[in-house]
């Protein structure tokens, strides 16, 4: 199937959750969407690869739309409140109910907000922790699971938690995990919890975007605060800026607004209501920069970034990757400029053999780079890649191509059938008291005021 002619229709979603999509300008799927959703539409469990970026939200989202049992509820866990914060975004766009349950917020709201039976629950794994630990919500009536940005919530030493809260879920469930990359913590995991899953693997792990235009700078450290206002000046859009430390990041916030620009911050010292005030007047352009460490690298949602400025390296390598993907986005280019001090050339090495490319140092570089063990590094391409190439070769058992969705249900006649048309999926018609609800919107019982929209069962 060619993914660039094929729409949401073709996954036999329920028609309303179609003209939903198709209100907010969402017609053609991304690959990871083209070939993830068909798989889980199935009742399949999903091990999806793919950059930060290509929609892997709308992957699950939508699924999780069509599938939902009335009475049923869908987790999903991500690693920061940012990305917690725009994954409930999106299910709010699908008219769904959700209950966001995150660090820095109120319990106490949490608790009122659960007692309300809502059908998505989106939780960092802190918090959801804390709430299993003091009884204040039970596990076992989730229908769906979904691990979004797992290596990240590795890389974050969430491992135990995330471990503990699978133990609490029900044997008879659907798992959805998502990631950047494929360490062996999370390959352990697919094999401890997930059933048989899926493989789809839809971008290689490390790869930059392609619309990113690159531009790698070496000043001393004490000239890159004077190079990044110079930056600043030359470049009119917004402006995304990481820092590697929270203190370094309200110290940069702080100078760039000294320098006559609307700035704000977001790092791990600040409130959920004031991150989610930055990252809202950013959006908005309220703030013209919007300076963050790495718990944004992968929570950002935000078209229309022009230019990334990574005043400081990332931490790991891997990080550099999402850090630019903020920018160059939906197929819109973009612009990263790194400024790197002498002294980090084996750091600038690692992102070059994650990239699989070699940097063309900026002639606007003040300083040059200091040797890695008495030379320079030689160009990427004369070096051994740091993983082996794949080869073009058919899928493996159980693992699906780019861009290539598989079959859904079918009759024996070989005519397709809708999830929501099929025998097992069928309902008793019942009288509808309320003509003004719209016809796929049928509330809980003992919620008569906040329905949520049955895409995978059949119109009332």
């Amino acid at each position: 199937m060619n993914q660039e002619t094929i729409g949401f229709s073709s996954f036999a979603l329920h028609p309303a959750l179609v003209q939903v999509l198709t209100d907010n300008k969402i017609e053609t799927p991304t690959p990871i969407q083209a070939a993830s959703i068909p798989v889980a539409l199935e009742g399949k469990d999903v091990l999806g690869i793919a950059q930060t970026g290509t929609g892997k939200t709308l992957a699950f989202a939508v699924p999780v739309a069509q599938m939902l049992e009335a009475g049923k509820t869908a987790l999903i866990i991500a690693p920061t409140r940012e990305l917690a914060q725009q994954i409930e975004g999106t299910f709010q766009m699908l008219d769904m109910h959700c209950v966001l349950v995150v660090g820095g917020a109120s319990m106490q709201y949490q608790i009122r907000a659960l007692r309300n039976r809502p059908d998505i629950i989106v939780a960092t794994p802190g918090r959801l922790i804390d709430h299993l630990g003091q009884r204040t919500m039970r596990l076992d009536n989730v229908q769906m699971i979904i691990l979004d940005e797992a290596d990240r919530m590795l890389d974050m030493g969430f491992a135990p938690a995330i471990n503990e809260i699978l133990t609490h879920l029900p044997a008879e469930r659907q798992t959805l995990l998502f990631s950047a990359t494929m360490p062996p913590k999370i390959e352990d995991i697919a094999s401890e919890f997930m059933k048989e899953p899926v493989r789809i693997e839809v971008e290689a792990p490390g790869v930059a975007p392609a619309l990113v235009e690159q531009e790698l700078r070496y000043h001393e450290i004490p000239d890159k605060q004077a190079q990044l206002a110079e930056i600043l000046y030359e470049n009119k859009g917004t402006v995304l800026v990481f820092a590697r430390t929270r203190h370094g990041a309200r110290k940069l916030a702080a100078t760039i607004r000294n320098h006559g620009h609307t700035a704000t911050e977001i790092h791990s010292d600040r409130t959920l209501a004031q991150r989610r005030e930055a990252l809202q007047g950013f959006k908005e352009g309220y703030y013209r920069v919007l300076v963050a460490t790495d718990i944004a690298a992968r929570g950002i949602d935000v078209k229309d970034i022009s230019l990334v400025v990574n005043f400081d390296l990332p931490d790991n390598a891997e990080d550099y990757v999402h850090r630019i993907g903020r920018t160059g986005r939906a197929g819109a280019s973009g612009k990263a400029i790194t400024l790197a001090a002498p002294g980090q050339s084996k750091d600038i090495l690692e992102i070059e053999m994650i990239m699989g490319q070699a940097f063309e140092i900026s002639e606007a570089s003040t300083a040059q780079p200091k040797p890695i063990k008495g030379r320079l590094p030689k160009a990427v391409s004369d070096r051994k890649p740091s993983r082996p190439k794949r080869r073009d070769r058919a899928p493996r058992q159980g693992e699906v191509a780019m861009g290539v969705a598989p079959q859904s249900a079918t009759t024996e006649s070989g005519q397709h059938v809708p999830f929501y048309q099929r025998p097992e999926n069928q309902e008793p018609q019942r009288d509808r008291q309320d003509s003004d609800r719209p016809q796929f919107d049928r509330p809980h019982q003992d919620r008569p005021q906040q329905g949520r929209p049955q895409f995978g069962r059949p119109q009332q």
